[in-house]
């Protein structure tokens, strides 16, 4: 099993908390926060192959991590040239991924009970699953639409009336889906507010296959904010 971590961007709502270093090595409980979900995905979905797409001070990332040796697995790097979007980022790890279904996920997202990495594998059907919350604000992120039987039928980023949510799961930033979703990352365009967005890519990916939501059990944390990082540390 494979898995590629987003960790390229600065984080710019944590402010001055990371002028010198990127968002995911921040410190939670001792350990940065990429440390917590590379040994989740290690230990819980026995992922032993790592890339993790990196941008913004990565010789942080690489400086601590290395080769993974210390933690018992493989990790490779990539780089995302131009911040331009999470969409197409995934891309530069493409010749990395198999055939086979892979984990991917943003960098700065915590489970409080990491044997849902382990859980997902084993709900996996169709061509993927999307890992999905419920409760949070969906104006934060996306708004995730799925019909009786659990497949999604429509995604929305960040909407900004709540009546276009209605019956929305939010998308947890976690996925393991299988590689077809490349297709549609290359054939993205910029959104109205001039990035690539993974959303985008998963709802034509919805339209022409069969994705999945997934319901995460416990919580999941997007560390989006100074706030955020100092109740996981209090």
């Amino acid at each position: 099993m494979k898995a590629i971590i987003l960790a390229a961007g600065k984080g710019t709502r944590m402010g001055s908390l990371t002028h010198d270093v990127p968002k995911p090595m921040l410190m939670v409980k001792g350990k940065p926060i990429l440390e917590w979900i590379i040994r989740g995905l290690h230990q819980e979905a026995k992922v032993e192959h790592f890339c993790i797409v990196v941008g913004y001070k990565a010789e942080k990332i690489l400086e601590y991590f290395k080769d993974g040796q210390f933690l018992g697995i493989k990790i490779d790097y990539r780089f995302q040239k131009k911040q331009d979007g999470t969409g197409k980022a995934p891309l530069v790890a493409k010749d990395l991924i198999s055939n086979e279904p892979f984990f991917l996920s943003y960098g700065d997202i915590l489970l409080g009970d990491c044997r849902e990495y382990g859980r997902m594998i084993r709900a996996y059907k169709g061509d993927g699953l999307v890992g999905l919350t419920d409760g949070n604000d969906l104006s934060k992120g996306g708004a995730v639409f799925l019909d009786s039987d659990g497949q999604i039928i429509d995604i929305i980023e960040k909407p900004q009336d709540p009546a276009l949510s209605k019956g929305a799961f939010y998308n947890a930033g976690i996925y393991l889906i299988s590689p077809k979703i490349f297709d549609f990352m290359e054939s993205l365009c910029l959104s109205p507010r001039g990035e690539y967005e993974l959303t985008d890519a998963l709802r034509m990916f919805s339209q022409h296959g069969k994705l999945y939501g997934f319901l995460i059990a416990g919580s999941c944390v997007d560390v989006r904010d100074p706030q955020t990082l100092g109740s996981l540390n209090s």
